[in-house]
């Protein structure tokens, strides 16, 4: 196979996929259930679309309404204990030794901030007979009762578009059709609602607004809500302890005819034609005044109004959103799956009914959730992305960096979102210092280091004292990995620049940690493999240990990264002799006597030998220490790997799951890949599409979509020339199983800079096309293994 040489931009000859509209869509209001609502988000702001007919509820939150504020909470006897924490650990006394890194590698305290929501805009409708208002309808619970068939009306429809992010509800009852629009406008900072009716005069409601359960007092006593403007409602708070973050949240209401009154706090609504609603919220994190930032933001859209408002929305949105698109099977098979409505497809599939539109829909929506909770200026998604109704959600819905977090951002390159990957790179940046405080202060070293998780506030000390999991070191060497993904994909020598640094830093750390085993190999010493258990011939069970597979395979690629922008930049030549020194005493993969790959340094017994982690698989995905092409051994024992933890229940969390999903399409099997997304749609996936742990949690949604991608292209191997010169590698189509017959993709893009359309048929590749804003030279690789040079000039495109 060979592309033409014929360099034609966006030529008009090159074949151009029909992609079908992508929506969600549900015959029955979400109720009371939050696993059924919908989801919009403008990176700052997200909101939870109900679409209940007579009582609506809209979730809203606001990426930086943290409890507390910023704390040193290094542990100061962390480094005087360290020595002895270490022979237990040689001695095999792990009891003691767990006993001791409780007190002494907690951080002090030993918990971190966690993520609150911001509001509930409470709507209380009239419908022409309908009785008028009372207490009773509208008390906050009665805006969660589950819907029935008769609350829903006739011809009932609840829509979210991912092509416009616009979300949507369309009922009829007492012979007139209501309609409801809404989205997250990232250009006018607000949360936006049209109201219309089929009859002039038939829009009447309340507006109210409420923040926490009825009975939680010890939160609600902190807000308070006012009228302004005779249209809005402002409330304002303060997040949960002493040093708690303030915070705003307003909305307003602009009617065509009838009447807009506030009584109290309530906006009452009667007669009118259509009504729009925005709302908005901001926080001290950003705002010397948040409630006059969120009072200005709702004024600015009133006066601008829906429809201008709306324009804006979705060109904004879709300058993001279309850059990529994928469609798995005939156009006529695509609208015929698309009739069913989303969570009775997601019931069909569970039942053993086939489906790939609905891969690619999973596939679109995980795109569509990360431009929602991730755009530059907003915070990085987080455990839930952006969206969240608990003032204690699991796991504080932290940054929870020994795979999660980082797992939000496996598509951001490849699904050709690399901007989305800013809100990280920022995060990252502000761990800078406290993770050099850390480093200095628990463990007497430069550089920086951060444990398990963050926060709002960068926090880069052990929280929590899960054995399992507080204690290990490499979150932050993991999360600077994702700087040079993002150079791997652009190519920006400029951005590297900026960026060597932070590499620099977390290799320095290591540096200075790492310690000689028996064996003169270098470890980190105490670690653990998140966040699996391990048994001694002496019959003690523990997570501390000298050095894991995970720990080598992320320091073997912070290292080699890391000198590797050094000899791009040219600069730093003695540091990188010294990584480059390091990293060749790192312990390799090795393979145990049962074939599969060993998780820690030695053979010992899995207590959970179908464990959710499959840490010891890093250096396969997201690392390329392992493969089938070019390491057949490790290949074949990273197999029986996974087949062996998948036997024994492995894949039971959602995440976990696409992470399995991932390492399929790097062992170049399509038929596994297809298993495991069934599995993971099946299983581990909610009615509205959302990830379930259980509970939600977003990074399935994110690491499935990657590893749909994954299935289509990888780039992470290289190939050389004539003159010994490496390139990237574009595989087209590594990994789709049989049933994926025929399908189209736009704007995936791969290492080098690199951007792929193509179409195939029949399982073979119909036409492709490969462009590069910057030139360069690739080369390409079908499913035949055959291989071809591609030589594209800056700006151009070469052609099958």
């Amino acid at each position: 196979m060979s592309l033409s040489k014929e360099n034609t931009g966006a030529s008009a000859a090159t074949p151009r996929p029909h992609f079908p509209p992508r929506q969600l869509w549900y015959d029955q209001p979400a109720g009371s259930d939050w696993n059924r609502a919908l989801p919009l988000g403008s990176g700052r702001l997200g909101a939870m679309v109900f679409g209940n007919v007579a009582n609506e509820r809209v979730q809203m939150n606001e990426d930086s309404v943290w409890s507390g504020g910023p704390r040193d909470r290094n542990n100061p006897d962390t480094l005087r204990l360290l020595p002895e924490l270490r022979r237990l650990i040689n001695e095999g006394k792990l009891a003691r030794a767990h006993g001791l890194a409780a007190d002494a590698l907690a951080g002090t305290p030993d918990i971190m901030r966690y993520y609150e929501p911001l509001a509930d805009l409470l709507l209380f409708f009239e419908h022409g007979s309908d009785p008028v208002f009372t207490a009773e309808s509208m008390s906050k619970a009665a805006t969660i009762i589950t819907a029935t068939e008769e609350e829903s009306g006739s011809a009932y429809r609840r829509w979210l578009d991912l092509g416009t992010a616009v979300a949507g509800v369309e009922y009829t009852r007492g012979g007139i059709t209501w309609q409801r629009q809404y989205l997250a406008s990232a250009v006018d900072r607000v949360i936006a609602i049209r109201i219309a009716a089929g009859q002039p005069g038939a829009v009447s409601f309340r507006l109210r607004m409420d923040r926490g359960e009825p009975d939680n007092y010890a939160v609600r006593h902190l807000d308070t809500i006012q009228a302004f403007d005779r249209c809005g409602l402002l409330l304002r708070g303060q997040t949960a302890g002493a040093e708690g973050i303030r915070f705003a949240a307003a909305a307003a209401v602009s009617a065509v005819g009838g009447t807009v009154t506030t009584v109290g706090d309530t906006v009452i609504v009667a007669g009118a034609d259509s009504v729009f609603i925005a709302a908005a919220g901001a926080t001290s994190f950003r705002e010397a005044d948040p409630a006059q930032s969120a009072l200005d933001a709702v004024r600015a859209a009133l006066k601008k109004q829906w429809e201008a408002l709306a324009a804006d929305h979705i060109a904004e949105y879709r300058a993001y959103f279309d850059r990529a698109a994928l469609r798995l099977g005939s156009e006529e098979q695509t609208a015929e799956q698309a009739a069913v409505p989303t969570d009775k497809r997601i019931e069909r599939v569970r039942d053993g009914g086939d489906d790939p539109g609905l891969f690619a829909l999973y596939f679109d929506y995980g795109r569509y959730l990360l431009i929602a909770s991730s755009r530059p200026g907003s915070l990085a998604a987080n455990a839930q992305g952006i969206w969240n109704q608990d003032f204690r959600p699991a796991w504080g819905a932290k940054y929870t960096i020994n795979i999660n977090v980082e797992m939000n951002y496996w598509p951001a390159e490849v699904c050709n979102l690399a901007d989305c990957h800013a809100p990280l790179f920022d995060l990252l940046e502000r761990m800078l210092a406290p993770g050099a405080r850390t480093a200095q202060v628990m463990y007497g070293c430069r550089g920086f280091v951060a444990h398990h998780n963050t926060d709002l506030w960068a926090d880069t000390c052990p929280t929590d004292r899960n054995l399992g999991a507080s204690y290990w070191l490499m979150g932050g060497a993991w999360l600077a990995l994702h700087l040079w993904d993002h150079f791997a994909f652009s190519g920006g020598v400029a951005f590297l620049g900026r960026v060597y640094p932070t590499l620099r830093e977390a290799s320095l750390f290591f540096l200075d940690y790492l310690v000689p085993d028996a064996e003169g190999r270098l470890v980190v010493f105490p670690s653990s493999s998140p966040e699996n258990v391990y048994r001694l011939p002496n019959g003690e069970s523990g997570t501390l240990s000298a050095g894991t597979a995970m720990d080598s395979a992320i320091l073997d690629l912070l290292f080699r990264r890391t000198r590797q922008s050094a000899e791009i930049l040219g600069i730093d030549s003695e540091f990188q002799q010294e990584v480059e020194a390091a990293r060749r005493r790192l312990p390799l993969p090795t393979v145990g006597s049962h074939g599969r790959i060993l998780e820690w340094l030695e053979e010992y017994e899995e207590v959970d030998p179908g464990h959710r982690h499959m840490s010891h698989l890093f250096a396969l995905f997201p690392g390329d220490q392992i493969s089938p092409l070019e390491t057949p051994v490790l290949g074949a024992a990273a197999r029986k790997t996974l087949d062996f933890r998948l036997s024994q229940g492995g894949g039971h969390t959602g995440w976990s799951r696409a992470w399995i999903i991932n390492f399929w399409a790097r062992l170049l099997d399509g038929e596994k890949c297809r298993e495991n997304l069934r599995a993971l749609l099946a299983k581990s996936t909610l009615p509205n599409l959302f990830d379930d742990h259980p509970p939600f949690q977003i990074d399935g949604n994110f690491g499935g979509a990657a590893a749909i991608a994954e299935m289509l292209l990888q780039s992470h191997h290289t190939a050389r020339d004539e003159e010994g010169r490496e390139f990237p590698l574009l595989h087209l189509l590594p990994a789709v199983p049989a049933d994926w017959k025929e399908g189209a993709v736009r704007g995936l893009r791969a290492r080098g800079g690199f951007e792929v359309d193509f179409e195939w048929n029949d399982g073979k590749i119909a036409w492709a096309e490969v462009r590069s804003a910057r030139g360069g030279v690739c080369y390409l690789r079908l499913q035949d293994g055959k291989t071809s040079k591609e030589e594209i000039k800056p700006g151009g495109a070469n052609r099958l």
